[in-house]
């Protein structure tokens, strides 16, 4: 029995960057060996196992075979006849394909360290086109290291587009990668990549028309230069993509939030940017009485820490207007109910006694 530690750490090793998780990939064993050595099984469709001590994940060597569509659809065989190297075939990139033994060792049979100094992404094997998964993989490593892709691995990414391959992904998992994405260092290449490959329309298809003119994503990059925040970062992106029309714009958040499950903070901070990301810009120019009703529709009296987030997602699309929504809201938030009751005002009057004062006040002291 052999142990190597594989995949993504090898990577990062090299490239100096901080490593998460460190995998383990083990060479000449069966799962009664690693059980009688105190290891948890924890993988059902292939024999994964938790180290008693440092709870690392520890995977028997073994090969794929595609039965199915889908990132799903694969026969597993793991056996102590399952070699490294045919372990290592089965994955996505040369980059990923590396593996240290306990003395330190490098074992790179598919050139992944040439690739590595090279800053290139290549397909290990054909056997890359069996799993839709590895487009918003490739395309997140683009975005992560700022790598070239293969001319070679695109145009199998193009065919797995053509093939509908690509539509066998599943909600969970395009969420998953895209939120990922979204704090590399550069996320606007993982939408551009994936615009490269022809999966941008049957993923994104409401960034798809957007994206052509490079606006949306020309925004996420300014945006990204300033905050790693993934709610921004996703609303920045979807808040405009039909210029200028709110109501279209928030069907179209709605129908991709919808679509990819996504958590509500996400898509409730990208509906308050379509609809009053304009006010932030154009808040100058507005009435007290549409300045108020924009902070009643922020819910910025009942959630004030999620309006603090709007306002720092509007000072990075479009610059610091900040400082007077933060002054309207304060004074308008000196009006309270508690006094309003006390006045003897009941039922439906106070609502309209409350706006009422808060619009007097703007009028009053807005400026």
């Amino acid at each position: 029995m052999k142990i190597y530690q594989v995949g993504g750490s090898v990577r990062d090793k090299f490239l100096d960057y901080p490593s998460k998780d460190i995998d383990w990939v083990v060479v000449g064993a069966t799962p009664q060996i690693l059980l009688k050595s105190g290891y948890i099984q924890v993988g059902q469709d292939f024999p994964v196992f938790l180290h008693p001590d440092t709870h690392e994940e520890y995977a028997l060597a073994r090969t794929e075979r595609k039965t199915g569509s889908g990132y799903t659809g694969f026969s597993v065989y793991a056996a102590p006849d399952v070699t490294l190297e045919e372990d290592l075939r089965r994955r996505d990139l040369t980059i990923n394909a590396m593996a240290l033994d306990d003395q330190g060792t490098l074992f790179d049979p598919f050139n992944g360290m040439a690739d590595l100094h090279n800053k290139i992404l290549r397909h290990v094997s054909p056997a890359f086109m069996e799993d839709p998964v590895r487009i918003l993989r490739v395309a997140k490593f683009a975005a992560r290291f700022d790598f070239a892709i293969a001319e070679e691995t695109l145009v199998l990414m193009i065919n797995m587009v053509a093939n509908g391959e690509v539509d066998a992904l599943v909600a969970e998992r395009v969420w998953q990668e895209t939120v990922q994405a979204l704090a590399t260092k550069k996320p606007q290449i993982f939408f551009a990549t994936l615009r490269a490959c022809g999966a941008l329309a049957r993923i994104f298809p409401e960034l798809n028309n957007t994206t052509n003119n490079s606006s949306a994503l020309l925004h996420l990059q300014q945006a990204r230069s300033k905050t790693n925040d993934s709610q921004i970062l996703f609303a920045v992106l979807v808040c405009d993509l039909d210029k200028g029309k709110i109501e279209e714009n928030v069907t179209l958040i709605k129908t991709l939030c919808k679509r990819y499950r996504i958590p509500s903070q996400y898509r409730e901070l990208a509906l308050l940017m379509a609809r009053y990301h304009k006010s932030y810009q154009n808040i100058n120019e507005l009435s007290p009485q549409i300045l108020h009703d924009t902070l009643q529709g922020l819910d910025a009296f009942r959630r004030p820490q999620r309006f603090e987030l709007f306002l720092l997602a509007c000072e990075i699309y479009y610059g610091n207007n900040a400082d007077k929504f933060h002054h309207l809201f304060k004074i308008a938030n000196q009006i309270d109910v508690a006094t309003i009751i006390a006045d003897g005002f009941q039922g439906l009057e106070i609502s309209k006694e409350l706006r009422k004062r808060r619009i007097n006040i703007i009028a009053n002291q807005g400026n």
